[in-house]
């Protein structure tokens, strides 16, 4: 739930440039500066980061695709999503 309220100046050319992309992924301008506050400081602190890849470790069962696997997957539904040939 957004709550804080912040007021800032910025120039012409920083607005167009953030209505831009707001329009490229059709979300609003304050989302997009949302978003990146969120990666230029990140949304979690050390603690919780490190808590979250404890938790990872720990799990068990499901199917897990080693990287290059995965990476393989995701090229192939894309390339038969966009038609295109498959690539070796």
């Amino acid at each position: 739930m957004f709550n804080v309220r912040l007021q800032l100046l910025i120039s012409p050319e920083q607005r167009r440039r953030l209505e831009a992309e707001a329009k490229r992924r059709d979300a609003s301008v304050a989302s997009v500066i949302r978003e990146a506050i969120d990666v230029h400081f990140g949304t979690l602190d050390r603690s919780a980061r490190l808590r979250a890849v404890d938790e990872l470790g720990a799990m068990e069962g499901g199917h897990f695709l080693p990287p290059d696997e995965l990476s393989r997957l995701i090229a192939s539904e894309r390339e038969e999503f966009l038609d295109l040939p498959a690539q070796p």
